[in-house]
């Protein structure tokens, strides 16, 4: 059974419970590493000037705390295989939508692939694959 390295347990624990709850339940079936939990300013700041987010400092889901958002990715990281990253988060809405149903969360969760939530993946202007919010 896969497991979080102390790295990717300590950046989940940055989250708030319920994205713990949620990728605890996703590491019993799925392997996956944590990239990043909350964002401090000069992160989130940094990340905007890449380009990988639209929002500035202190307005980003990462930069509460707890965060309201992780980015995190299938292990082996092949950031070349993007099926697999739609994949991934195929299982993970699915368990999102299976822990919510059970009254074990209270938030629904958007995918950085799927903005606007409405499972159409291909009228979307920004993809973040990796990233996941609670909403």
């Amino acid at each position: 059974m896969p497991k979080f390295s102390q790295e990717s347990f300590s950046k989940l624990s940055t989250c708030h419970i319920e994205l713990q709850t949620l990728f605890y339940e996703v590491i019993r079936s799925f392997d996956c590493t944590v990239i990043e939990g909350h964002r401090g300013e000069v992160d989130q700041n940094a990340a905007f000037e890449r380009g990988n987010s639209k929002l500035k400092w202190p307005d980003g889901k990462h930069n509460g705390n707890p965060s309201m958002a992780v980015d995190v990715s299938p292990y082996p990281i092949n950031f070349k295989n993007l099926k697999r990253f739609y994949w991934f988060s195929g299982f993970v809405m699915g368990i999102a939508e299976r822990l919510k149903a059970e009254g074990k969360m209270t938030y629904s969760v958007r995918w950085g692939g799927d903005w606007d939530n409405d499972k159409d993946i291909t009228d979307q202007t920004f993809i973040d694959l990796l990233h996941f919010e609670l909403v």
